[in-house]
């Protein structure tokens, strides 16, 4: 792997960043409902994707990235959140469990109303989700 290798994991993450921020804003000028328009439950879920996604490429990619780029044993994924952890890139190791939590049952959950139980905690944790983005690209300004 090549410096080239973070700048492009730099800009994929610019990207998802991006993504998630449009479908956040939507989804707060919806607001939590108990009913849903089919519009809406969309956009919900569309957001509920981009959230389980940026999750995803933040641990399994872009952290992992900054190991090899650090020269970090490549570890378990305990290990990798634990080196951002340790960058400082998040403050609660718990609350990244919890984000990780939500994208498996986002992932997992097949029945639209379940679904919909978990709009109001994807609302709360991709804003969390987006500091720790903004975060880790602020951390990598330091290598360009």
């Amino acid at each position: 792997m090549t410096k080239q290798k973070l700048l492009n994991d730099i800009e994929l993450l610019k990207k998802q960043k991006s993504w998630l921020d449009i479908s956040l804003r939507e989804c707060k000028e919806i607001g939590i409902k108990k009913i849903y328009t089919i519009d809406e439950f969309g956009k919900f879920e569309t957001l509920c994707s981009r959230y389980s996604r940026t999750v995803d490429f933040l641990i399994r990619k872009f952290f992992r990235t900054l190991d090899w780029y650090e020269f970090e044993n490549q570890g378990t994924l305990i290990d990798i959140v634990n080196n951002a952890h340790k960058r400082g890139l998040f403050e609660d190791i718990d609350e990244m469990r919890i984000m990780k939590d939500i994208r498996n049952s986002i992932v997992h959950e097949y029945i639209e109303d379940e679904l919909a139980n978990l709009f109001e905690e994807v609302l709360v944790y991709s804003d969390k989700l987006l500091e720790i983005v903004n975060n880790s690209l602020l951390y990598t300004k330091r290598y360009f």
